[in-house]
């Protein structure tokens, strides 16, 4: 099956789950699909105690740190040529030709990307998704939605997902064995580096659905009006990673705060 129909398929199932939990509605004008939401969110947690978060002790306790920081500086220089794609698309080029420029030095003197050289040198990092692109020409969230294994979204930024997955690099890597290989250790890798503070949430919050629904939506919201006044972002104005936002302990959500979401696995 071409990458091409894959793509064409993972968007018809976007919309496709948004029209059928459109007739779902709920009072909250945020959150009208709570029910279905917090069921979700039932199951991801439990996906992540009883799997995810294990191996991810595993793994930080038996992988030396600075294999951890090239993991993950490895798969966050990829998802810098998709920030910058973003960027340009926003209507930002001085950021835009910031991150590439940042991935060009990390992926050729960074070797790969395993070192992070571009920060040393003064280039900021960035964060930047479709979602957000759509949000900075004036589409609206739209109510919140829990994905399976994704964890926090919104309408809008599931039907931005499949644009977002199609301009992960790493899914176009061959040959299928590694790419999956990758995709799960960028999981684990991105959950290890969460877990204390996962532990902080768990002991912290009350309910820790409504915190981390509240939290996303704010963060999302800072991220696409970070003046605070409701207008799409300032071009001249810097998005540096946010790095404070509440962390969820739902799986793959870890992935999609480190940047773009992670690819799924593939079989051809």
């Amino acid at each position: 099956m071409s990458r091409t129909v894959k793509q064409f398929r993972q968007a018809a199932l976007a919309l496709g789950v948004t029209a059928l939990l459109a007739g779902c509605a709920g009072p909250n004008p945020r959150d009208p699909y709570e029910g279905y939401n917090r069921a979700m969110f039932n199951f991801n947690d439990k996906v992540d105690e009883y799997a995810l978060k294990p191996v991810a002790k595993g793994y930080k306790a038996v992988t030396p740190s600075f294999v951890q920081t090239g993991v993950g500086n490895f798969f966050g220089n990829l998802s810098d040529a998709w920030t910058a794609i973003n960027q340009f698309l926003q209507g930002k080029p001085a950021d835009g030709m910031s991150d590439v420029t940042r991935f060009t030095l990390n992926s050729t003197l960074g070797i790969l990307g395993l070192f992070d050289i571009a920060s040393e040198a003064g280039l900021p990092k960035h964060k930047e998704d479709f979602g957000q692109t759509l949000g900075t020409w004036g589409v609206s969230s739209g109510p919140y939605l829990v994905l399976p294994l994704l964890g926090p979204s919104t309408v809008r930024d599931t039907v931005a997902l499949p644009a977002d997955i199609a301009g992960d690099i790493w899914r176009y890597k061959d040959p299928t064995w590694v790419r999956n290989s990758g995709t799960v250790l960028r999981v684990v890798d991105t959950r290890a580096r969460l877990l204390d503070a996962s532990s902080l949430l768990e002991d912290a919050a009350l309910d820790r659905y409504e915190f981390l629904r509240d939290g996303f939506l704010q963060r999302r919201e800072s991220q696409i009006h970070p003046d605070g006044d409701g207008a799409p972002r300032k071009v001249e104005k810097d998005d540096t990673a946010d790095t404070s936002a509440p962390v969820s302990s739902e799986p793959a959500a870890k992935a999609l705060n480190s940047g773009t979401p992670a690819a799924q696995p593939d079989s051809q």
